[in-house]
């Protein structure tokens, strides 16, 4: 699957851990995945002008203020797990039925902060998310707000469902669905590191970035529900097999980005100096995230 270029623009200046990203490198990247240089160029442009992006130095970019505070949600990714506490069977409820529905880039960020948080609809207007976050119903109606839910909506704590209500809360997710998810994708990218040294250099950042940017949008938006919703210690090892692929895909894009640059991607065999096994070596790659969420 062919990412769109501002997509991997984004994410690529995520990555970058404050770094600025030059032109050639954000077109280096996207010749992997076969995209044009002019597509590269118009997509800098429109970045630039939502406010996503801006010119840092002569051909460099680095994250616009229109992309920092979703970009800081985003990269909380690592600490899913200190994001949480023990569910004591409450609820944290959203209303939103009194709010307008018109506004389409007001909806759309209602919809994407809601989900942001895993809040799922029981009744019209009525989103609600087991109250297992750290920080409580405070910590979550910030993180609402700064996310673009309307300040009018009403966010609080819910308990005392009758039984029909309760039963439909608790179904409101997939948890074996979930579940499943986690198990899954850990096995895909432990299958791939497993041979990833054997990869050409293109092949390996073309494939880590697709496998990577799959496995962490699902963290960011995985809803962080208590046992029993889900397989808590499932979702643990997902989490720990994410930070080691990111990690390996982090030191073969900083290789590739330090020494593929003008170099068309290719799926051709390659010499054995041109494999990543040094690569899955270095130290301290920078981390990373998905910005996907931004679209």
């Amino acid at each position: 699957m062919k990412p769109e270029p501002r997509h991997l623009i984004l994410n690529l200046l995520l990555g970058a851990a404050g770094r600025q990203l030059a032109a050639r490198e954000a077109i280096a990247a996207c010749v992997l995945f076969g995209i044009r240089e002019n597509s590269v160029r118009v997509a800098l442009a429109r970045l630039s002008a939502a406010g996503l992006v801006e010119t840092f130095g002569r051909g460099e970019y680095r994250l616009g203020p229109g992309a920092a505070r979703l970009a800081d949600e985003v990269a909380t990714w690592r600490d899913a797990e200190r994001r949480v506490r023990d569910w004591n069977g409450a609820w944290i409820a959203a209303h939103v039925g009194d709010l307008g529905r018109s506004n389409r880039a007001a909806l759309r960020a209602r919809g994407r902060a809601l989900g942001m948080l895993g809040l799922r609809e029981l009744d019209r207007g009525l989103f609600l998310r087991p109250d297992n976050l750290a920080g409580g119903v405070e910590a979550a109606r910030e993180r609402l707000l700064k996310l673009g839910l309307e300040s009018d909506a009403a966010v609080f704590v819910a308990h005392g469902f009758d039984a029909a209500r309760e039963r439909r809360a608790a179904a409101l997710w997939d948890g074996r669905a979930l579940t499943r998810g986690y198990r899954e994708t850990r096995a895909r990218l432990e299958d791939w590191l497993a041979r990833a040294g054997s990869l050409a250099l293109e092949l390996a950042a073309r494939e880590s970035y697709l496998l990577g940017n799959a496995a962490i949008r699902q963290l960011v938006f995985d809803p962080l529900l208590p046992a029993p919703l889900v397989d808590v210690d499932a979702r643990r090892g997902f989490l720990d097999a994410v930070v080691r692929f990111d990690a390996a895909g982090h030191a073969i894009w900083n290789r590739f980005l330090r020494e593929g640059i003008g170099r068309r991607a290719s799926t051709r065999a390659r010499p054995a100096s041109d494999r990543v096994g040094q690569a899955l070596r270095a130290p301290r790659p920078a981390p990373a995230a998905t910005l996907e969420t931004s679209s």
